[in-house]
């Protein structure tokens, strides 16, 4: 996953669900994985847990790319997310995650 310089959210449908269209406070269920632009690993991946993620859409639970990058997405689709550092985790590797640049594909599952 090479995605370059990634300084803006860049926000790609790879398939366009035929559900409603996700907003901000639902609580939507995805699938996901994600990869370091810089080095280009795998560092999480919902798939690999066979277990779906929930979380309150616009609720700050998840990093800013995911809260401003799947609004109006529609249930069903999946999305490739290219996330600059300051909508992600930043770049202080002391935290233990992942820093600069992101990519996440993600599945949106649901909508409640």
């Amino acid at each position: 996953a090479d995605c370059g310089t990634v300084t803006q959210l860049k926000v790609t449908p790879l398939i366009t669900g035929t559900g409603p269209a996700v907003q901000t406070g639902q609580t939507i269920t995805v699938n996901y994985v994600g990869v370091s632009c810089t080095t280009g690993a795998e560092f999480d991946a919902s798939w690999k847990r066979s277990e779906a993620y929930d979380f309150q859409l616009g609720g700050g639970n998840v990093i800013q790319g995911w809260d401003e990058g799947l609004k109006g997405v529609t249930v069903g689709s999946r999305v490739q997310l290219d996330i600059p550092s300051n909508m992600a985790y930043g770049d202080d590797a002391s935290s233990g995650r992942p820093t600069g640049p992101l990519r996440f594909v993600v599945d949106v599952l649901g909508a409640a």
